[in-house]
């Protein structure tokens, strides 16, 4: 049972695709494309009974000095089309995906939202992420079309668009007939966005799914990114787990939900976490350790310093100390990473405060700014510190990344899991069919009166929100 005044936590996995996480020199380490690694993946993560599985994007690949940046992963199926497989093989799990609102058009992720949700029967969410550069846009002929500031601008109407298409259907649009099966209302699907993005008029094509809306979800960090998921997201990803910031940035997005109306419980915090789970909190330290330092080779370490210092280093020695030269905050030689896109000149002020006062190596220090992992330790201590941070306000839950696919979640599924169930913090049956339900979230009424069209309704609340 739910434990009296205190705080159910949210959880949820993600395949890394991405970054140095994976561990690939691990013999238990499997492909990250084949379906088979995804179903197993998302099933444990099923009996887990967390709230998702979170698919992240990749729309063009990284390319370091020039060449594919191949210490990370080379190969990036397209989400919802991995997702909508998924649906076949789960039954109560969340699909999350990111789609970019940069490089692509309302109309069409609508439409591909709306179908997983009718898939999925009611499990299907959105996190809406916007794009910076003009390496990403080079696969779409764009280019850098837009700059940093317009893309939440353009994000934040893409939404809306979204969401008047989905609400272009009421719930009862469909009516069942005994001589043909189904018929469509008349008025059904009627759209019309006049926007400073968009502008398009039209039919669409899907009704309204089990949900109202895809469960949306929104990873940005800056105020802009803040503000953004205040007044429009449901679920706000967060890369702070260090306690003391968790709780900052805790209190700063949640404290902004008022004055949109909304309360501290309709947006969750979830920021990413690893866990390093063994039968002593010793032989867990041990691991950790192991784990961080194969995440952080040699090759890595150096490449991850020649993203900041803008140029090639590959003639200095991982084991040995920074370079004496001083980095050329211009020059960018890995692309499409935006961990290192911004602020390069005072991180590399930091980090070479940071090597001269512990006396530590290329190597040594990446290891130190990568974070490490996250929560360390026996199956207990893992579990109480996971509970700890959640009812200290540092998160509403995690979305653990496993350094391991597809078998990285199984020791917190099997030996974590069971503890936090029985703190009684943590479900041990799912108690609804989807997504919205397992997150505490309400179905979103359709916007809109009865007898006004969709134009003027969109053009009502545009002028509403100009004003």
């Amino acid at each position: 049972m739910p434990a009296v005044g205190r705080k159910q936590l949210h959880l949820a996995a993600q395949l890394p695709g991405i970054h140095n996480v994976t561990v690939w020199s691990d013999p238990r380490s499997g492909s990250q494309i084949a379906i088979d690694s995804f179903v197993r993946l998302a099933q444990t993560a099923e009996r887990g009974k967390f709230d998702f599985f979170f698919l992240a994007e990749g729309l063009r690949l990284r390319e370091h000095k020039g060449h594919f940046y191949d210490l990370d992963v080379v190969g990036r199926p397209e989400n919802l089309t991995v997702l909508s497989a998924l649906a076949a093989v789960t039954t109560r799990l969340g699909l999350a995906a990111t789609v970019n609102a940069t490089f692509n058009e309302p109309y069409e992720v609508a439409r591909r939202l709306a179908t997983l949700d009718h898939l999925s029967d009611g499990r299907a969410a959105w996190n809406v992420v916007t794009s910076f550069d003009a390496f990403t846009g080079e696969n779409f002929r764009r280019g850098g079309f837009l700059t940093e500031a317009e893309r939440y601008t353009r994000a934040a109407e893409f939404l809306r668009t979204a969401r008047e298409l989905w609400d272009s259907w009421a719930d009862d649009d469909v009516r069942a007939d005994a001589g043909s099966g189904e018929f469509v209302r008349p008025g059904a699907g009627v759209f019309a966005r006049h926007g400073r993005h968009f502008d398009i008029a039209g039919r669409f094509s899907t009704p309204r799914g089990p949900q109202g809306h895809p469960v949306v979800i929104q990873a940005g960090e800056s105020d802009a990114g803040r503000e953004f998921a205040a007044s429009d997201a449901d679920v706000i990803f967060s890369k702070y787990n260090r306690l003391d910031e968790a709780r900052a940035f805790y209190r700063d997005v949640k404290g902004r939900l008022a004055r949109h109306g909304r309360s501290p419980d309709e947006l969750k915090i979830i920021p990413t976490a690893t866990a390093v789970v063994a039968d002593t909190d010793e032989e867990a330290a041990a691991y950790a350790d192991e784990i961080t330092r194969a995440q952080v080779g040699p090759q890595t370490a150096i490449a991850h310093l020649e993203a900041v210092w803008g140029r090639d280093l590959s003639g200095y020695d991982p084991d040995g100390p920074l370079p004496a030269v001083d980095p050329e905050p211009d020059s960018l030689v890995l692309k499409g990473h935006s961990v290192f896109r911004k602020g390069r000149e005072e991180t590399a002020r930091r980090w070479r405060k940071l090597a001269e006062e512990r006396g530590l190596s290329i190597r040594e220090l990446m290891i130190e700014v990568s974070g490490g992992q996250t929560f360390v330790g026996s199956p207990r201590t893992v579990a109480d510190a996971i509970d700890r941070f959640v009812q200290s306000d540092g998160a509403d839950g995690f979305v653990f990344v496993p350094h391991l696919t597809p078998g990285g979640l199984d020791d917190l599924v099997d030996r974590v899991v069971p503890l936090l169930q029985e703190k009684g913090v943590f479900r041990e049956e799912y108690a609804g069919t989807t997504l919205r339900d397992h997150l505490g979230l309400r179905r979103p009424p359709r916007a809109g009166r009865a007898g006004t069209s969709p134009r003027e309704t969109i053009e009502t609340r545009e002028t509403r929100e100009t004003s």
